[in-house]
């Protein structure tokens, strides 16, 4: 295994120095503000037992629908703001005429392995050679599913700034990226890269790529905004009263984007799932919500189109304004009037996908 997946992450220097003085962090790590830590919580046995037999369908049974955003890109879209959901956490955003790349990850695998770890559902919608002109990338965290070496080797040919939680650009640096075009963030810390304004924000999660290095590195919630529209991500997290914050500093948002996926109850203090995702989203102020951070991998135990059809059926319950797009699809969401349940359509059984390098 490479050298990079197996070692901590050291902090040094400047990078030290800020992290002791972040108020998140204490006795050489990373904390989240509420006593929230990663792992099981209660027993384990009934987790074990879903695990091995549970009857949950993990995987799609078919092939999952993609559509090629290329031609769409090549205009600009008319509001002024365009999203395109290329899988999991990674989304390309067009604010304005800039555009921002969160959560990268082209691998087939959200593992440090090549043979073995969750491996991914779909091929990505268009390769990374094929991404228009980027302004900058986001990274949430470090976890596999987040932040992918081979992918952020091929991004780091490309020059692209970078914008992530402190002590991340360790990790960034790495993998090829270029000091200079690293910028890192405390929570409630702000940059201007390029046009685009990133604030880092709370989130409730944990960082590690291995043994020894966890909460070495921050993770967080981010507002990315131009001078017309404004955004929230949430990276990875569970739910958090600082999401209310978060409403009065910041917004409100013309798109929550809100992880669904990888939630079960034994760790439901660091990952949202459905209904509390529709808690925070409440929180933050309400307006359009985009899930992520489901459908591309096994990360979980529940069947892999649950979050979605739960989150629809509450969202309709709740009357919130749901985008759903699928996967590859470039879409406006001042313009999107009813979400659109494309996984009901996975239903023929097909070969699985075969790549090779992990992340």
């Amino acid at each position: 295994m490479p050298s990079s997946h197996r070692s901590g992450c050291r902090l040094s220097g400047l990078r030290l120095e800020r992290a002791q003085s972040s108020r998140q962090f204490t006795d050489g790590r990373f904390r989240n503000t509420a006593p929230v830590e990663p792992g099981l919580q209660g027993n384990p046995l009934p987790v074990l037992g879903e695990f091995f037999f549970g009857g949950a369908k993990r995987t799609p049974p078919g092939v999952l629908p993609l559509e090629s955003p290329l031609e769409t890109w090549t205009r600009p879209p008319s509001s002024g703001f365009r999203v395109t959901w290329l899988g999991h956490s990674t989304l390309l955003l067009e604010l304005d005429g800039a555009r921002v790349l969160t959560d990268p990850v082209w691998g087939p695998r959200a593992s440090p392995l090549s043979f073995a770890g969750p491996k991914r559902f779909h091929a990505a919608p268009v390769p990374i050679e094929a991404l228009p002109k980027l302004d900058a990338v986001l990274v949430s965290h470090d976890h596999y599913d987040h932040l992918c070496r081979s992918t952020i080797q091929a991004l780091a040919k490309l020059r692209v700034p970078f914008v992530t939680a402190l002590g991340v650009g360790t990790r960034l640096e790495a993998f090829g990226v270029a000091p200079e075009l690293i910028t890192e963030l405390d929570w409630w810390e702000q940059a201007t890269v390029g046009p685009v304004s990133f604030t880092a924000t709370p989130a409730q999660h944990f960082s590690g790529r291995g043994l020894g290095d966890r909460n070495q590195t921050l993770w967080a919630s981010w507002v990315v905004r131009t001078d017309k529209h404004r955004v929230f991500f949430s990276g990875d997290t569970g739910l958090t009263t600082e999401f209310e914050e978060i409403r009065q500093r910041q917004g409100p948002f013309d798109l929550v984007m809100l992880e669904v996926g990888a939630w079960h109850q034994s760790w439901g203090g660091i990952h949202l799932g459905p209904e509390n995702a529709l808690k925070a989203h409440a929180m933050l102020g309400g307006g359009t919500l985009l899930p992520v951070h489901w459908g591309t991998f096994d990360l979980a135990l529940h069947a892999w189109d649950e979050p979605a059809e739960t989150l629809l059926r509450l969202a309709t319950e709740q009357r919130v304004r749901l985008l759903t797009p699928r996967l590859g699809a470039a879409s406006e969401p001042s313009h999107i009037e009813q979400p659109t349940p494309w996984w009901r359509e996975v239903t023929a059984a097909e070969p699985a996908l075969s790549l090779a390098k992990g992340c």
